[in-house]
């Protein structure tokens, strides 16, 4: 793990790349702000996070980190210990940590509930929809208090670097950690008008097969009796009326992705 502050003093803004080794964005969006070398109204810290994971080309070497919190500085997983010791160095902060994923292409934000926080933050992040995941939460940092979760874009992309740079610096501006961008970045890093809220509901299981096929599209609605998913030529049919978060042929090993409710939006 490392831990990199700008500004003086003890920060209670942080930052966390590289939860998942396979997921660079992070880290990458991290050490672009840090080559900015920018002057920080109050102090920050920035935290890459699973460096052994990355240096081994793998998403987590023992336990997924982003399901190992709180976690046991004691423990024998590399997870696990990390995930105590990132708990510690997070501790009081109000922190934003940046994932990848290999279902939807364009920035969103998690949270474990609608907060204060939240609904100040995140109208302010270019972003336009937030998801509630609830108890979905159970191991996951965005336990933690004051934590934002986003999803910067496609696992390994450039445009996955890039927005997670901008995120970073919409983030700090929210924070009043640095200025409002200039003229020139605002259309990189402005917030939304309007940011649509889902609510996590349930787990869209998947069966072992050889081929997979989604025909939903990430946040955008399933009616009752359509067909949403194909295994080895089965199809899936939604009971009911649904919301795809994180639905993909290739994410998951035991489910599709989640299905959602909305239940409104920030502006």
């Amino acid at each position: 793990m490392q831990v990199h502050q700008l500004g003086e003093g003890t920060p209670s803004v942080a930052v966390v790349g590289m939860i998942h080794g396979d997921e660079p964005c992070g880290r990458r969006g991290i050490e672009r702000i840090l080559a900015d070398d920018p002057d920080v109204d109050r102090p920050v810290k920035f935290v890459v996070a699973n460096e052994l994971a990355a240096e081994q080309g793998v998403r987590y070497v023992d336990d997924d980190l982003n399901r190992a919190y709180p976690g046991d500085p004691d423990a024998d997983s590399h997870e696990r210990r990390l995930a105590a010791a990132l708990r510690r160095e997070l501790d009081g902060c109000t922190t934003l940590s940046l994932h990848s994923t290999q279902s939807y292409a364009e920035p969103f934000a998690i949270t474990s509930t609608v907060d204060e926080i939240a609904q100040f933050v995140v109208p302010r992040l270019p972003v336009t929809q937030l998801v509630e995941s609830g108890s979905f939460s159970r191991g996951r940092f965005i336990e933690q208090p004051h934590t934002l979760e986003v999803e910067c874009g496609l696992q390994r992309s450039e445009k996955a670097a890039e927005n997670a740079y901008w995120l970073i610096r919409a983030f700090l501006a929210v924070t009043n950690t640095l200025p409002e961008p200039t003229t020139d970045d605002r259309i990189h890093s402005r917030g939304t008008e309007t940011v649509d809220v889902f609510r996590l509901a349930d787990r869209i299981g998947k069966p072992p097969a050889d081929s997979y096929e989604v025909l939903a599209h990430n946040f955008e609605r399933v009616t009752p009796q359509e067909t949403f998913a194909v295994a080895d030529g089965q199809e899936f049919t939604a009971d009911e009326e649904f919301y795809p978060v994180l639905m993909s042929a290739r994410g998951y090993t035991d489910v599709f992705g989640y299905a959602a409710e909305r239940i409104g939006s920030l502006s």
